[in-house]
This record gives C-alpha cells, sequence and structure tokens, in this order.
C-alpha cells in the first residue's frame, strides 16, 4: 500500500483523477450542508433565471436553483453507483471464484448464465429490468447492479484460472490444506488488485447508467433531483435556456472522465506487466 500511494502521488494524472472523485464524494456527502436552496423549492419569479449572484448556475423552468439541485443530484449518481457496483462486485467475484476453481458443471453453468446476460447490450438489459420491477431507485441499483455480474465473473474467473496453476497453490493442493482456504489464503489475495480496478472503471458505467435511465423517466422519479432527469426536462428549452442542460451535462461528464483516470491509473499501479 505504501508503495501504491508513492507511485499514485507521483502520478499526475491519477493525482487528479483521484482528487476530482474525492471532490464528488464531498459534494454529495456534504450536500444539505453546501447546498444553497432546497432542491424541490421552486421561486415561480425567478423562472428560467440566467446564472447570477443569487443563483450561481440559473434556475430552471419551475425556478429551482440548478446548482442546489446538481449537488444533490450527485447524492443519487454516488449511492447508486457504490450499491449497484457492490451488488455486481459481491455476485461476480463469488461467481468468479466459483468458476475458477471447480471448473466442470459449476463453470459450464455459471458462464452459460453469464453468456446470456452479455448477449443483451448493458442499457437495455437494464431497461428491461427497471421495466419488469418499476421505475424507482430501488430498482434502478438492482437492474445496473445485475448488469455488471457477468463483468466481474469473467474477470475473477479468468484470474483464478491463472493462479490456481501457480506453484504455490499446487504445493498447498498437495498438502492437504482445504478448498475454502485455498481460496482465501491463496488465490484470493493474487486477484484484489484487477478486481480492484474494475470495481473503478465500473463506478464510472454505472453513473452513466443511472443517469441514462433517469434520462427516459425509468430511474429516480421527480421531484428528486438526478442528473439524468435534469437533461430530460431541459430537453424543451435548450434554445431559450441552455443552462439548464449545460450544467447536469458537465457533471456527468467530469465524474465520468475522473472515475476512468483514477482506474486507468490504478491498473497500471497495481499490474506488474505495466510497472516500469
Amino acid at each position: 500500500m505504501k508503495e501504491i500511494t508513492d507511485r499514485l502521488r507521483k502520478d499526475k494524472i491519477g493525482m487528479a483523477g483521484l482528487i476530482g472523485v474525492l471532490f464528488i464524494i464531498l459534494l454529495a456527502f456534504l450536500a444539505p450542508v453546501i447546498a444553497p436552496y432546497n432542491p424541490t423549492e421552486m421561486f415561480n419569479q425567478h423562472r428560467l433565471e440566467r446564472p447570477s449572484t443569487q443563483f450561481w448556475l440559473g434556475t430552471d423552468e419551475f425556478g429551482r436553483d440548478i446548482l442546489s439541485r446538481i449537488i444533490y443530484g450527485a447524492q443519487v449518481s454516488i449511492m447508486v453507483g457504490l450499491i449497484a457496483v457492490g451488488i455486481g462486485a459481491t455476485f461476480g467475484f463469488i461467481f468468479g471464484l466459483l468458476a475458477g476453481f471447480f471448473k466442470g458443471w459449476v463453470d459450464n453453468t455459471i458462464m452459460r448464465i453469464m453468456d446470456v446476460l452479455f448477449a443483451f447490450p448493458d442499457l437495455l438489459l437494464a431497461l428491461a429490468i427497471v421495466a419488469v420491477l418499476g421505475p424507482n431507485l430501488r430498482n434502478t441499483m438492482i437492474a445496473i447492479g445485475i448488469v455488471t455480474i457477468p463483468v466481474f465473473t469473467r474477470l475473477v474467473r479468468a484470474s483464478v484460472i491463472a493462479v490456481k496453476e501457480m506453484d504455490f497453490v499446487l504445493s498447498a493442493e498437495s498438502i492437504g490444506i482445504k478448498t475454502p482456504r485455498i481460496i482465501l489464503r491463496h488465490i484470493t489475495p493474487y486477484i484484489l488488485a484487477p478486481f480492484l480496478v474494475q470495481i473503478t472503471l465500473a463506478l464510472s458505467i454505472a453513473i452513466l447508467a443511472e443517469a441514462a435511465l433517469s434520462f427516459l423517466g425509468l430511474g429516480i422519479q421527480p421531484p428528486h433531483p438526478s442528473w439524468g432527469s435534469m437533461l430530460s426536462d431541459a430537453r424543451g428549452y435548450m434554445e431559450l435556456a441552455p443552462w439548464i442542460a449545460i450544467f447536469p451535462a458537465l457533471f456527468i461528464i467530469l465524474t465520468i472522465f475522473c472515475f476512468n483516470l483514477l482506474g486507468d491509473s490504478l491498473r497500471d499501479l497495481l499490474d506488474p506487466k505495466l510497472k516500469s
């Protein structure tokens, strides 16, 4: 960890991504403190007002402060990202371990299910799941979590297959160490590096998926703010009040960009093949 921290400090791109991610997380955590207004409060006399000293990023068609809605929207994006990726990573890790270690019918069963999930485009599969379960925040997180399971499963399975053939694992098996201990003590530590990198990259995908579902009206429901729903509401006012769409879009782009920068840097730091 000390080596990784030292290398990350020297990586300007990685540090930029880390600072950006921490900023978004801090923004979401401190939303009730730093948001200037209630995100659902309407100022009827200030509808579609340009950015000003009173409303830094302007107001929307209902007179709601865009800055406050963006700040509270960060809460939704971070929460959906963490919980959805947590669901996908947990099940993907378990399925990948089982498929990679035991092989045979266990591997075939798990991977054929993953192949079925992979056959659908990610957004289309998420749309189908939300349509069946109903459009709300909980179901959005479940849908995105299910979509991310195959990626984690394949990654962990491939890593386990590679590590399982190494001498120290074969030696542990030859002296009769039980399977659970081999998995936890000998295999798991060696597959954590690519797994953690994938978690970082999956967070950006989950945030983008939540924005897309909310844009289509299948994510978090009004009047609660979401960056995707803010973009959807702004479609009819692009020429009259472009700032309604510009600022939420910028936050989506910057958030995903920062997560990707951090993920790429962690990959370079944790993958021994890429170390100089």
